[in-house]
């Protein structure tokens, strides 16, 4: 048999619950790392959405390559770590989005385990699906693969976005998604045929440079200074000094240190805004949570919430058209 081809995952759309319902089917918006995941010759390999190989980070997942009743495939998902309360939490995933070190994950795998949730099947053996509209591929997909102990096959709702978009709020989770039931897969594409409805506003964001904190703080970061992508420039949107835990100020120290520069990488950064700041090469991908853009294009009342190791810098754009 041929190597599985590659494939670009396809992405969703930020807005409200689409019309008519009916044509839609609605999926939970787990909070963890995109990846696809390539079983082929027995083994699992990892591809996170811009393409990096992450298999290593993960070897409790290994077992997924023996759960497709020895077919080949390529699946789609999220890797997701849950808090105590058994949500799925972001904070908790990020020892292990950026841990690569074997003796470091081996502790990690006992304190910090994964689930892969997948949600959508690109190719079958010799067969590609993305062709073939979400309601079969789902169906193929739910027949494919065994429930392991790390991996699952979430349940979607096919009665009413309202009613799915109500249940994620009631179990704490960030959203929906909405997938149009006749939809092709379209790889490394945004699509109107995916649309992702939040509870909370997120937003990915550019770090270009850090302000010195106070009190406790003083030899650290006290504020991230963050932009976000417009028409090919880097356009500073605020800073950012909530929402660090000790763990993640430490990894950020690290991060940042070897990127030092002299000048601010940001336009429309005002001469006060600037005062005091250390600069760095804006390569560093975060996520924040935040209440609105403010009429100037500032993040109103940003929280940090991690790194994104599995995002580029050229794809932060500003997302408009979320729920609140």
């Amino acid at each position: 048999m041929a190597a599985l081809p590659a494939y670009a995952p396809m992405l969703a759309r930020p807005g409200r619950l689409p019309e008519p319902e009916g044509d839609y089917a609605y999926e939970m918006k787990w909070d963890g790392v995109r990846a696809l995941g390539y079983v082929e010759g027995g083994t699992l390999r990892l591809v996170s959405r811009n393409g990096k190989d992450i298999t290593a980070a993960y070897p409790e997942l290994a077992g997924l390559a023996d759960a497709t009743g020895g077919h080949a495939a390529v699946l789609d998902g999220e890797i997701v770590a849950f808090d105590t309360r058994g949500r799925p939490s972001f904070e908790a995933l990020q020892p292990r989005m950026h841990q690569r070190d074997p003796l470091k994950i081996r502790q990690l795998l006992r304190t910090t385990p994964v689930t892969y949730l997948l949600f959508d099947v690109l190719h079958v053996d010799a067969a590609t699906m993305i062709t073939t509209p979400y309601a079969e591929r789902r169906r193929r997909l739910e027949d494919l693969v065994h429930a392991g102990p790390h991996w699952a096959v979430p349940p979607c709702y096919t009665g009413g976005g309202a009613h799915a978009l109500a249940d994620s709020r009631r179990l704490g989770l960030e959203g929906v998604v909405a997938k149009r039931l006749a939809s092709p897969y379209r790889p490394g594409r945004r699509s109107p045929d995916w649309v992702k409805v939040k509870n909370v506003r997120t937003q990915e964001v550019v770090v270009g440079g850090w302000r010195p904190g106070e009190g406790r703080r003083a030899d650290t970061v006290g504020a991230l200074l963050v932009g976000v992508n417009d028409g090919g420039r880097l356009r500073y949107a605020g800073s950012v000094g909530t929402g660090f835990t000790d763990e993640a100020l430490r990894r950020l120290g690290e991060r940042l240190a070897p990127l030092r520069r002299d000048a601010p990488p940001f336009e429309g950064i005002t001469h006060e805004e600037a005062k005091g700041c250390r600069w760095v090469d804006p390569v560093l991908v975060g996520e924040v949570q935040f209440a609105e853009w403010t009429g100037d294009g500032r993040l109103r009342h940003p929280s940090w919430r991690g790194l994104r190791d599995d995002k580029d810098p050229g794809e932060v754009v500003r997302e408009d058209g979320q729920n609140t």
